[in-house]
This record gives C-alpha cells, structure tokens and sequence, in this order.
C-alpha cells in the first residue's frame, strides 16, 4: 500500500552545469505525475526547482509552490502551479513545506537545498517527526557529503544518519520506493 501522496522536494534554483541534474528533475517529475504524488517545492520557476515542476505539470499532476514573499517581486515565482502559497519568511516556507507532505527529496542543489535537507533530518532526529529525506544522487553529486556523514558518525559525533530515515540512490524510481517502503511502516505526526 502506497503511503506517500505528497512528497516535498528541495533543489537548486539553478540548473548546475551537467544536462544530468536537469534530466533527473523532468525524470523525477514524470514519476511524481504517474504515481499521482503531489509535488511540494519552493515556489521558483528557475533552476532545476522550474524544471521539475514544469515535468509535473506537463504530464498532468499537481503542484503546490511555496515562496517567500520577499521573493514575489524578483519575477522567479512560478505562476502556473495547482496552488501557491506566499507566506511571510524562509522558515515559514520551510514550516509549511514540511507540514505538507510524508517524505522528502533533495536534488542537487547549493547551501539552500542544503540546509533544508540537513534542517529536516535534524528534526527527524530530534523527533519533531519519522519523514524520510532521500538523496537523489545524480552523478555522484552527493558521494562526498554521504563519505562526510559516515565520516561524523565514525568520530562520535552522530548516530549512523542511514539508520533511521535517510536514504541514498542514484535512481528516481528505487528512491521513491525506498521512501514508500519506510513510510509503509512508519508513524508519524506533524509539528
């Protein structure tokens, strides 16, 4: 039984400099539509957080933006989405974005994506809630973060992060399914 109707995802508002970020997003994108996943993201229509977006949409599924309102004059919000929240802060938009969904993925992105992904598994850990972060590792992009981590733990200075709710793939649709499985047996509440 399937679980996860809303997944959010953090990535990059830029597109990297490798075609491969930009065909995982439309990848994962075409999956999130097919599978009927509502796709929860930051509101952008540039950078990979545009494309992806743009593959839910153009293969019919539901999309929900949640963008800073600082942002709204930058001409970077997307305006074409199944809904788009404004809201009043970057930790607002990052509430919200996590109170929307059972899982989470992260794209390659830069520090924002980051953070988000780091800030998620930090609450995870902390018990604010069971959603899993999967890593999309497109190319190899996370390979030396995954190294860092195991590398933190073997100092002391974390538990095995890939014991409780992180998951790492270069495939979208192992990934998606790593997420299903986890949220499949899991409990979980908002905060």
């Amino acid at each position: 039984m399937r679980l996860v109707d809303t997944i959010t995802v953090f990535c990059g508002s830029n597109t990297g400099n490798s075609r491969k970020y930009r065909d995982a997003a439309v990848n994962l994108g075409l999956l999130l539509a097919q599978r009927n996943i509502q796709l929860v993201y930051g509101g952008a229509s540039v950078g990979l957080m545009g494309v992806l977006a743009n593959s839910v949409l153009d293969n019919g599924g539901r999309v929900v933006g949640v963008i800073p309102d600082s942002f709204e004059d930058k001409e970077v919000v997307h305006r074409e989405l199944t809904e788009l929240h404004i809201v009043q802060s970057m930790h607002a938009r990052k509430a919200l974005m996590a109170n929307l969904c059972q899982s989470f993925i992260a794209l390659p992105g830069g520090i924002g994506t980051l953070e988000e992904a780091f800030e998620v598994v930090t609450w995870t850990r902390l018990g604010l809630h069971a959603k899993p972060l999967g890593l999309l590792n497109v190319a190899g992009y996370y390979d030396t973060l995954v190294a860092f981590l195991n590398e933190m733990a073997s100092k002391g200075f974390s538990k095995n992060l890939f014991d409780d709710a992180l998951f790492v793939s270069s495939g979208v649709t192992d990934l998606v399914n790593q997420l299903d499985i986890y949220n499949s047996k899991a409990t979980y509440e908002t905060f």
